[in-house]
């Protein structure tokens, strides 16, 4: 019974991890959604269907054998140019960038791709966190921060009455 108690609680505190991950985790965007990096793809119009804050990532999936990405300027950005490019995010097709700053972001291929549509501007912001909603009768505010610890102390005081009652059950 010692067994699954510890399971219980390894079980209960894996939850509780994930838990707090995903909520400081940013999200992950999959540049070009189902098409992923390939020529004849609208960026444009994909990258304004998206928000993307600091801590978001970027994958970039693509054949690594005629495709790369760069991340360069916005001069380079609207010439395609490939020559002077900040950083070569390519490793091996299936490519991750975190982004790290609330600014643009230029990426592109190199090779001609460019001229083809494979380039992506993405407008970094920092979140924002909800303004409290007006107090009305004396009734606290709400906003997701305080439903992410509402639901961190409900997970926490189930584990503990789960742990309880086993405990009854062994005794």
């Amino acid at each position: 019974m010692v067994e699954k108690i510890l399971l219980v609680k390894l079980i209960l505190m894996l939850t509780m991890v994930i838990m707090a991950l995903e909520f400081a985790m940013g999200k992950l965007h999959r540049v070009g959604d189902k098409y992923g990096w390939n020529p004849n793809v609208n960026y444009s119009e994909w990258s304004s269907h998206q928000q993307f804050y600091v801590g978001d990532w970027l994958i970039f999936n693509f054949d690594k054998h005629y495709f790369n990405v760069l991340e360069v300027n916005k001069t380079s950005y609207e010439n395609c140019n490939d020559q002077s490019f900040i950083q070569n995010i390519t490793r091996g097709g299936r490519d991750v960038v975190e982004l790290t700053e609330a600014r643009p972001y230029y990426f592109l291929s190199s090779g001609g791709y460019c001229f083809h549509g494979m380039k992506v501007v993405v407008n970094v912001e920092i979140p924002q966190v909800p303004a409290p909603a007006p107090v009305k009768n004396g009734s606290p505010s709400s906003n997701a921060g305080s439903y992410m610890v509402l639901l961190i102390l409900l997970s926490t005081a189930v584990a503990y009455l789960v742990l309880f009652i086993l405990d009854a059950i062994v005794d």
